[in-house]
């Protein structure tokens, strides 16, 4: 496996393959079957190039802000069937390259330029997804270790590095964990339409005349 800097030029397509897999991944696995649907939707052709088009900007200012891992091989299961890790291949979300001359990305994780620390004062862990047969394999632990190492080279308010996982992501919580990450601060958020500010609001009332 080779840990290696993004590639615009050459890794487009595999990194769009891999970030659909992480967005739907969010979806299904951390909600149910509506916020799996919104999660689909917006996955759209005019999304992909304006995602892929941030990452170019994003790479510019900083050349490790997105960090892949290069499978050696296209078929990477001995003739067995099975991955490394003894699970089935083919499964969702595993990505496939499209042509003997498309890289194998097997994982990737983007870590945001130290510009938008106006925004967290810290470094901040924007996405890391590996695909389902190479896990627990240890690319996520190089993926990390490559993240960590981009974040110290920036220059930061704050020494700190900082991410937002959902709390039924038991899997990712618990690998974070492991990597040092702990609890700092809460976010919160709201919904902005308008309709739903005021159920929530009216939610709210009803429990303060209950108390």
């Amino acid at each position: 496996m080779r840990i290696r800097p993004y590639e615009p030029s050459t890794d487009r397509a595999a990194l769009w393959s891999l970030k659909r897999s992480f967005e739907l991944g969010l979806g299904s696995d951390t909600g149910g079957d509506e916020k799996a649907q919104v999660y689909e939707d917006k996955l759209t052709d005019e999304y992909r190039e304006g995602y892929l088009e941030w990452v170019d900007r994003c790479v510019e200012e900083c050349p490790t802000a997105v960090t892949v891992a290069e499978a050696e091989r296209a078929n990477d299961d001995n003739g067995t069937g099975e991955s490394r890790d003894g699970t089935e291949t083919g499964t969702v979300g595993e990505y496939e390259p499209t042509s003997e001359t498309t890289p194998h990305l097997v994982g990737y994780v983007f870590v945001l330029p130290d510009s938008f620390a106006y925004v967290w004062d810290a470094a901040v862990l924007n996405e890391l997804f590996v695909s389902d047969a190479d896990r627990g394999t240890g690319v996520a632990d190089d993926l990390m270790d490559a993240a960590i190492e981009t974040a110290r080279d920036q220059e930061l308010p704050l020494e700190r590095f900082v991410l937002d996982v959902d709390r039924q992501n038991d899997r990712a919580q618990a690998f974070y964990r492991r990597h040092g990450f702990d609890h700092w601060g809460e976010l919160v958020a709201r919904p902005l339409s308008a309709s739903d500010s005021q159920s929530s609001k009216t939610l709210e009332d009803d429990g303060e005349h209950e108390k």
